[in-house]
């Protein structure tokens, strides 16, 4: 297993709702990340998020790691949705 996949699972199963996204859930980089987070907190759903821009092979990574090529990525339960 490589050192990037074995560190999206880690953070992955440490979360119960992450959100994989382009910036921070206060500043979001990206229209996609940015329309994530709203829907998430309209809905009061609590979650977590990992900003891919501060780290590149996470960033390519989760793309290979899910098998789906856009951000953000939402995971509850360790479950890509």
């Amino acid at each position: 297993m490589s050192d990037v996949k074995a560190k999206i699972e880690t953070v992955v199963n440490s979360n119960d709702v992450l959100l994989f996204m382009k910036g921070t859930p206060l500043f979001p980089q990206c229209g996609f990340s940015s329309r994530a987070v709203a829907i998430l907190e309209h809905l009061g759903v609590g979650f977590d998020s990992f900003d891919v821009l501060q780290d590149a092979e996470v960033r390519q990574g989760i793309k290979d790691y899910s098998d789906w090529p856009t951000i953000p990525q939402l995971y509850v339960k360790g479950e890509f949705v």
